[in-house]
């Protein structure tokens, strides 16, 4: 018998408030051509093409919107999205997208907007982990060798044991807006995993893709680029 599949009202929230400082250009990563087109917009037709997704939402710092409108006309952009304006960091920004799901979205996926090459099928896995687990955070074992250094004495690191965190991070929207609205403003949370970890809550990893890269240097642009020719 075929698995019935429940969806539970999937909608993914994309942050893109890159400066494009470590790319050497005036202009912001999330809009430098990939393969043809605005890198954001690669990873929008990634999120949009996965099955069962309801609601996608943008969000953008808002001196950006008005471009990435006129970028949207000038290239025939008929994704359908919520365009949302950003706070001054990456929490608030992910406050902010999650915020316009008015509530009615029992699962969220949050997924940078740098990683234009994340497949459809990894985002569907990890949606289904979080509707059984509660969470899901994607990540990819390391492969190189680790070691700790504290400015004093360095120590090897079991690589087994070690993953790199990538996105998307899904949760149920309940719990997520909670611990975002109500989070320790002293303190600064790389991700949505640290923040729900630092309130008790479990992480559960699904193991995602190595292509799955964040676009931050010049060098990731043209891995992104030979990727997609590939």
């Amino acid at each position: 018998m075929e698995e019935k599949i429940t969806y539970q009202n999937r909608s993914i929230v994309v942050v893109a408030g890159g400066k494009g400082s470590r790319m050497q250009s005036d202009i912001p990563k999330q809009f430098l051509h990939l393969a043809g087109k605005p890198l954001l917009m690669h990873t929008l037709s990634q999120c949009a093409a996965v099955v069962g997704v309801e609601k996608l939402v943008l969000v953008l710092p808002e001196s950006h919107m008005d471009y990435w409108q006129e970028l949207c006309a000038a290239y025939s952009f008929g994704i359908h999205h919520i365009l949302v304006a950003g706070g001054p960091t990456r929490t608030d920004s992910v406050a902010h997208g999650v915020e316009a799901l008015a509530g009615e979205v029992t699962l969220v996926a949050v997924h940078d907007g740098a990683r234009p090459l994340i497949s459809p099928e990894v985002i569907d896995g990890a949606f289904r982990l979080a509707a059984t687990a509660g969470n899901a955070v994607v990540a990819v074992k390391a492969k190189d060798s680790i070691r700790y250094y504290d400015g004093h004495r360095t120590e090897a690191l079991d690589r087994s044991h070690i993953y790199q965190v990538q996105t998307p991070q899904i949760f149920s929207t309940s719990p997520l807006l909670e611990a975002l609205q109500n989070r320790d403003a002293s303190k600064a949370y790389t991700d949505e995993a640290s923040l729900m970890e630092a309130l008790g809550h479990k992480i559960h990893l699904y193991e995602g893709d190595y292509r799955n890269i964040k676009v931050t240097t010049p060098e990731d642009l043209l891995l992104a680029e030979a990727l997609l020719q590939a």
